[in-house]
């Protein structure tokens, strides 16, 4: 049995590292959206990797969906127990991200020189 197979680390990477996953767990953080608030909180995801995502977090038990039986029908998401338990790592993103990269580019210097004219 290789350290993969049991490394927590290696597993919870591999859980949260799929694309835009952890994007949803933070826009689920809020409460339960629709697939169009969804959609619109993502700018660049395409509605069909919207739903595979979806699809995937919720056959991973960190999102669960709720279907409304009205005309037209309605629908949900949600984040679990399991996917709530995500919300600390996302902090820690943010706080990584405020301290450290934001802090970076906001010191960067610039790109290119401006031409004299």
């Amino acid at each position: 049995m290789s350290l993969e197979d049991t490394c927590p680390v290696c597993h919870t990477a591999e859980l949260v590292c799929g694309k835009w996953t952890l994007l949803l767990v933070r826009d689920l953080a809020a409460g339960r959206s629709r697939f169009c608030e969804l959609e619109r909180s993502l700018a660049g995801i395409s509605p069909r990797t919207l739903s595979l995502r979806l699809r995937a977090l919720e056959e991973d038990g960190i999102v669960e969906r709720h279907t409304y039986p009205e005309v037209p029908p309605r629908v949900e998401y949600s984040l679990t127990e399991k996917g709530r338990d995500l919300l600390p790592i996302i902090d820690s993103m943010r706080d990584y991200g405020r301290r450290w990269v934001c802090e970076e580019l906001t010191q960067a210097p610039p790109l290119s020189e401006p031409v004299a004219a």
